[in-house]
């Protein structure tokens, strides 16, 4: 969820607004966005949301963001055209203001000034940002890597970041991601001989997955597909969205004749198919892992044909991704996957080197690493100070909802804001899912569920049928009945020690009885369970 906010004064500027995808221990929710309770209580200060590239993690939040904030948007046309795409799903109240931006670019905000800085990354048209303020300059490198050979010759623009260094930069916020790896990143270029020998040795068909958004990629696809006379489609409503706008605006170049439909493959013979499928993390709906268990129509993979992954396995994401892999060998495919030299995927993100050469360049009076995890931030910072020692003041590791105050005195820490995450379950209309909501998700998939079921005589004050206990999830043994007759009594003891006030109370009897159940429970049970209880009052 990166997303960063400057304040001075009276104006605010927003830097991107990304979603965090979940683990499997929240469950139910599909998509994690900031809490934008700080950002609404400054509504009016709010100038503009500036949007670095078009990655999920970066803009994913932004229909989120436009729904309770109208401010205007400034990013590149590619980036937009991927939000736009959302925003038509979200139905907003009002259409968004937005403005397209190209690298040299420099726009006022308020009392800040932002110019769009040129860098290459894993997608296409991505910025870094050089802001100035009242407390000086500040650059923003977003994402990004210093790729001197980039497949569409777009180099990163060094030259800006020498120059503010030359006039002075006040702080620096850079890309932490691969600081822990050594040397440079390689560039996009490089999976091109893995690609080649593939394309070259293949006898069957080929079938290929990346990231959506990865147009360098697919464009070293297409032009293997072009060399090696080979047909090429695209199947996943992601990387079709993506290859599209890309194409509409130039930045993906397809020669006539290759790109075929999906629902045509079949017509091709087999040595001459080439599919680019999206999935390459193994989500459970996802094309590759539906094809990969032959639940696919179009993508039909068959013993002798190649799968190639063509992306780093995100952490967290190693099971699904083995599991789809097994099952595509079971298919008969060969499956080229993983670290290898030549290789098939290259990072989009900085490594030592390069991040050596930014601070360099820079040369900032105060530095804050961004986008990694603490042990990435704190290697960084590190960094900073050993090669910048003659002018670098301080390096400041900030988490979530930690401030930093710059001004004509230097930099501190300031005081902290209200931050957090908000849960989202997009199967329901983008419903908010409370933390309580996960916790009894997450209690009854780990000690299941109890229900006590009774009628209590609301002019007596006592049962008038049942208790019945029904379990499901939770009991299990010899001790089973035991146990649910031990539960029925002490629901009869809690109703029949409970005033008549009490029981003319639903609420209140309902969790005296949840209270004393789940006493009993953790006395009779060794393991510390922690069912839901569900008492289920009728009157009578």
């Amino acid at each position: 969820m990166n997303m960063m906010a400057l304040r001075s004064g009276g104006d605010i500027i927003v830097i991107d607004c990304g979603i965090l995808f979940p683990g499997a221990e929240l469950l139910g929710v599909d998509v994690i966005t900031p809490d934008l309770s700080y950002l609404l209580e400054h509504r009016d200060e709010i100038r503009a949301l500036i949007l670095t590239h078009g990655h999920e993690d970066h803009v994913g939040a932004v229909p989120y963001f436009l729904s309770q904030l109208s401010v205007p948007v400034y990013s590149s046309s590619f980036t937009w055209a991927l939000v736009k795409r959302r925003l038509d799903e979200h139905r907003l109240d009002e259409a968004p203001v937005h403005h397209a931006v190209e690298a040299g670019d420099r726009i006022p905000l308020g009392c800040f000034g932002v110019e769009f800085i040129h860098v290459t990354h894993s997608t296409v048209e991505c910025f870094s940002l050089a802001i100035e303020s009242p407390a000086g300059v500040i650059i923003h490198t977003a994402d990004f890597k210093i790729d001197q050979t980039p497949v569409d010759d777009r180099r990163c623009d060094l030259h800006a970041f020498a120059r503010y260094g030359e006039k002075g930069v006040a702080l620096l916020l850079a890309d932490s991601t691969n600081v822990d790896r050594p040397g440079y990143t390689p560039s996009e270029r490089e999976v091109r001989p893995a690609l080649d020998e593939i394309f070259t040795r293949a006898e069957g068909s080929i079938f290929l997955s990346c990231f959506s958004s990865a147009t360098h990629r697919v464009q070293q696809f297409v032009d293997l597909c072009a060399e090696h006379d080979r047909k090429l489609a695209m199947i996943g409503r992601s990387l079709t969205t993506a290859s599209e706008i890309a194409h509409e605006r130039g930045l993906l170049h397809i020669p006539d004749g290759i790109l075929i439909r999906p629902q045509d493959l079949q017509k091709i013979p087999r040595d001459q198919r080439t599919v680019i499928v999206a999935g390459s993390q193994g989500e459970p709906l996802s094309s590759m892992s539906r094809a990969s268990v032959g639940q696919h129509k179009q993508a039909v993979i068959k013993e002798g044909d190649d799968v190639v992954l063509s992306a780093r396995v995100i952490p967290g994401n190693e099971k699904a991704i083995y599991r789809m892999i097994d099952h595509l060998c079971l298919r008969g495919a060969t499956v080229h996957y993983g670290d290898q030299t030549p290789p098939l995927h290259v990072s989009g993100h900085a490594a030592r080197e390069e991040l050596k050469l930014i601070h360099t360049l820079v040369r900032p009076r105060f530095f804050v690493p961004v986008h990694g995890e603490y042990r990435q931030l704190s290697l960084h910072a590190k960094l900073a100070r050993d090669v910048c020692a003659d002018d670098l003041e301080a390096a400041f590791i900030l988490q979530s909802g930690e401030t930093l105050v710059l001004d004509e005195e230097g930099a501190r820490r300031g005081e902290d804001v209200e931050v957090g995450r908000v849960f989202i379950d997009a199967g329901t209309g983008d419903e908010i899912v409370e933390e309580m909501v996960i916790r009894d998700r997450r209690n009854l998939s780990e000690f299941g569920v109890i229900i006590p079921i009774l009628a209590v005589d609301r002019r007596t004050g006592k049962i008038a049928t049942g208790p019945e206990i029904v379990s499901r999830g939770f009991v299990v043994g010899e001790e089973s009945e035991e146990l649910i007759e031990g539960a029925r009594a002490v629901v009869v003891k809690t109703v029949e020690g409970s005033s008549r006030e009490e029981v003319g109370d639903p609420g209140v009897l309902e969790e005296k009885i949840r209270t004393d159940l789940r006493r009993y429970l953790a006395r009779k049970t060794s393991r510390s369970s922690r069912p839901l209880i569900a008492p289920v009052l009728l009157e009578s």
